[in-house]
């Protein structure tokens, strides 16, 4: 018999999330490897009374209830900020995302955590929420950032497409990146190189993640007609920082 795999894209909606994993559980699915957009957790719960394996990706698993494999967040925020005060930055922006996103937070925190190790308070950080991880929302931050009083002269993005937005933001209003604003973002998507300004960027390793969260959804599939238990297993992988052109300034 073949091996079927569906490939399903909520689009950060936790509504759709819920629909796809119903659509799985009555599909009867082998297993499912689950990046989750719900932040309560609601949709995990309600779709772990159906006895399916699962493991999660780009997640930290909260309990031992299941398998995750997922980046230091903190690391990789506390790499880009320190990237960006080693370039003489003092006064910093963080265009973050909505507050309920794991990553969010632990992005923020690293940022703040290289922060102190420099000997800057935490007020050196100026905090811009979206509620959305998109292009349009990182053009709207990019608009309040602009709009600032005592503008900071760098910002870092929790991902790469709120970066692209805030670049976007910039080159409208005639703003130099980097001279004028550096730009740090986050994921190092296949655009972040190719933007006007190619984008310094927090690199996931995706390739690995992947292979290791397929990996252990075999385990886990496997084991449900073997003699020994799975046990599960928390994956957290390092981040790297790719620098191009949008934080280098002649500062």
């Amino acid at each position: 018999a073949g091996l079927g795999v569906m490939v399903c894209n909520s689009a950060q909606s936790a509504s759709e999330e819920s629909e796809y994993l119903s659509l799985f559980a009555e599909q009867r699915v082998r297993g499912v490897l689950l990046t989750p957009a719900d932040a309560t957790g609601r949709n995990i719960a309600a779709f772990r009374r159906h006895g399916i394996p699962f493991v999660l990706v780009d997640r930290v698993a909260e309990g031992a209830t299941e398998c995750s494999v997922s980046v230091d967040d903190v690391a990789g925020g506390a790499l880009a900020v320190r990237h960006l005060i080693d370039a003489g930055h003092r006064s910093l922006a963080y265009v973050s995302g909505p507050a309920g996103f794991n990553q969010v937070r632990d992005r923020r925190t690293g940022a703040l955590g290289a922060l102190r190790e420099a000997g800057l308070g935490a007020d050196a950080l100026r905090e811009l929420p979206t509620e959305r991880l998109d292009v349009a929302a990182g053009r709207d931050a990019g608009a309040r950032l602009l709009g600032l009083v005592d503008r900071p002269t760098a910002v870092f993005c929790a991902n790469d497409l709120l970066a692209l937005g805030v670049l976007q933001a910039m080159y409208a209003a005639g703003v130099s990146v980097p001279d004028d604003l550096a730009i740090v973002g986050y994921d190092d998507i296949e655009f972040a190189a190719a933007a006007a300004v190619p984008l310094t960027s927090v690199r996931q390793p995706a390739v690995t993640m992947g292979a290791l969260a397929a990996e252990l959804l075999l385990e886990e599939t496997e084991a449900e007609t073997a003699p020994v238990r799975h046990e599960h297993r928390r994956v957290v992988l390092q981040p790297e920082l790719v620098v191009r052109r949008s934080s280098l300034s002649a500062r």
